[in-house]
């Protein structure tokens, strides 16, 4: 039989049957008995009832009831009904004649599970310390008042509540927390017939599962360069901390209308989404940068202003990059509007030093200007922040050999043995070549060299530096001093020899002289002897 079929009831009857016995005449020992007097059985099932009557010959013995029955068994005074397909409570009456009407009835409760339990949505995403509300619907079952709700979380009981009305709502609040993310959550419909001797019987729902989160209420940190040259690439960066789960984060990164790709990195509670971002020459202008971080039904955002430019370089030229000495050349420094520039690096009294869009200068070239570098410096204003751009050139001037005094001293003076060094410069533009060669002989002279001086280096030079564009010559005297110590050596012994000399030659006179006295003193002592030998005669 259907579960949810009703049989039409008859209430009258077993009030009528009553009325009946108290007024019909009878013995008072008279009665009518069931057996069992009250049963429980699971819906749809089938209970056997047993009507007697205390008299031996019972006149008329039944049992009045609404459920279908069959008869299976009797005897004088009894009489055993089967009822079958029982689906809701009900009462039967056992009714016997014995000279006055008796009755008696049983009580049928039926039970069954609930039909349907089931645990209504949870939010697809709860804030952690935020309640959630769990509802759980259940459909059927009895007796009612033996049904009980039970909501869980896993297998923690949160709430244990009666099952009222049809279909019965129950409702319970649970705070969110973190370890709850994934957990399950579920009601339950206990049947407890315990006290009726049978057990306890569930019905559980399907398991939903809640996804809790954290987000914090401070907004993301974007970082990115507040102006960006077309054609140039810059690195923008979007972080936060105090995600919880931070892989559920989702990050949303845009520049205008283009959504960027970022890389992702998670360490803990925190991420970090970086993007690199190349400037388009359509996106010149403020562009909105924005940084969205969601996570659950919530999200915080950042937004900034990335200014996209276009600065070209300042363009210098000069009209003759490479110029002979005397002649003008034209400095022209410009920028593109609404850059200013200026100019560096001209002579002064030269009126560079004022920003203006454009500036042209004549210079007369010279010897000094050769190598002169010039500078054009644009700035531009964007979004507050000033920016630099430098083109430099430099200037060549060709101009004839150069050598003086300053580079070329005229006068060496070198002691003899000594270790010098010739320092002789000659410049122009083509560099010269630099010679020195002594008059007369045209000894060369090493310049730039380490050399040992000897006497014989001393002279009179002509040094000639020589060009395409032209000669110079320049006159160096070379001084050499011979060593003091040898000179006084040799005065010293040439002194010595003449006044040997001298005395050699003195005390060689003095002797001579003594010896021709004594010679003539013996000739004069002979001579007078001989003269006194003629004078005496024999």
């Amino acid at each position: 039989m259907d579960p949810g079929r009703t049989r039409p009831a008859l209430p009258a009857l077993p009030a009528l049957l009553a009325l009946l016995g108290a007024l019909l005449p009878g013995s008072g020992s008279t009665h009518t008995s069931v057996d069992p007097p009250e049963a429980i059985l699971p819906r749809g099932g089938s209970v056997r009832v047993n009507c007697s009557a205390s008299c031996d010959h019972p006149s008329f013995l039944g049992l009045e009831t609404t459920l279908t029955k069959m008869e299976v068994a009797n005897g004088s005074n009894w009489k055993v009904f089967e009822l079958s397909d029982v689906d809701q409570d009900s009462t039967a009456i056992c009714f016997s004649y014995c000279n006055k009407q008796t009755i008696a009835s049983t009580a049928l409760t039926v039970y069954w599970l609930p039909d349907r339990v089931e645990l209504l949505p949870l939010p697809t995403w709860q804030p952690v310390g935020e309640n959630v509300t769990l509802r759980c619907r259940v459909v059927g079952g009895a007796p009612r008042a033996r049904v009980a709700v039970v909501l869980l979380r896993g297998e923690e009981e949160l709430s244990r509540q009666p099952a009222r009305g049809e279909p019965a709502e129950v409702t319970a609040v649970a705070l969110a927390r973190r370890e709850d993310h994934g957990a399950n959550f579920s009601c339950r419909a206990e049947l407890d017939l315990r006290p009726r001797g049978l057990g306890l019987f569930r019905n559980s729902s399907a398991p939903r599962q809640l996804q809790t989160f954290v987000l914090p209420v401070t907004p993301p940190r974007l970082d990115a360069p507040r102006v960006l040259e077309v054609g140039t690439t810059g690195t923008v960066s979007c972080s936060m901390e105090g995600l919880f789960p931070v892989e559920e984060a989702y990050v949303h990164l845009a520049l205008g209308d283009q959504r960027l790709s970022p890389t992702i990195q998670h360490k803990e509670d925190a991420l970090l989404a970086t993007a690199n971002v190349t400037a388009q020459p359509d996106e010149e202008g403020a562009q909105r940068l924005v940084c969205a971080v969601i996570l659950g039904n919530q999200s915080q955002d950042k937004r900034e202003t990335l200014t996209i430019y276009s600065f070209p370089r300042p363009n210098l030229t000069l009209s003759e990059p490479v110029a002979s000495e005397g002649t003008v050349v034209t400095v022209v420094c410009e920028a593109l509007a609404p850059a200013m520039v200026t100019l560096s690096g001209a002579p002064a009294p030269a009126p560079t030093g004022s920003p203006a869009p454009h500036i042209r200068l004549a210079l007369n070239a010279s010897a000094q200007d050769n190598g002169r570098s010039f500078s054009c410096s644009a700035t531009l204003e964007v979004a507050g922040q000033l920016l630099h751009k430098t083109e430099t050139r430099e200037l060549e001037v060709l101009y004839g050999p150069r050598l003086n005094e300053d580079t070329c001293p005229g006068n060496w003076t070198w002691q003899e043995g000594s270790q010098q060094t010739l320092r002789c410069q000659a410049w122009g533009n083509p560099a010269p070549q630099l010679e020195c060669h002594r008059k007369g002989d045209r000894a060369s002279l090493l310049i730039g060299e380490l050399m040992s001086v000897k006497r014989e280096l001393a002279g009179v030079y002509e040094c000639r530096a020589i060009s395409v564009r032209g000669e110079v010559s320049h006159q160096v005297v070379v001084t050499v001093l011979h060593h003091q110590g040898n000179l006084v050596a040799i005065i010293l012994v040439a002194g010595a020899l003449v006044l040997g000399t001298t005395a050699a030659a003195t005390y060689y006179y003095n002797r001579q002289r003594k010896i021709r006295k004594y010679k003539l003193q013996k000739a004069q002592e002979a001579a007078c002897i001989k003269l006194n030998t003629a004078a005496t005669p024999p």
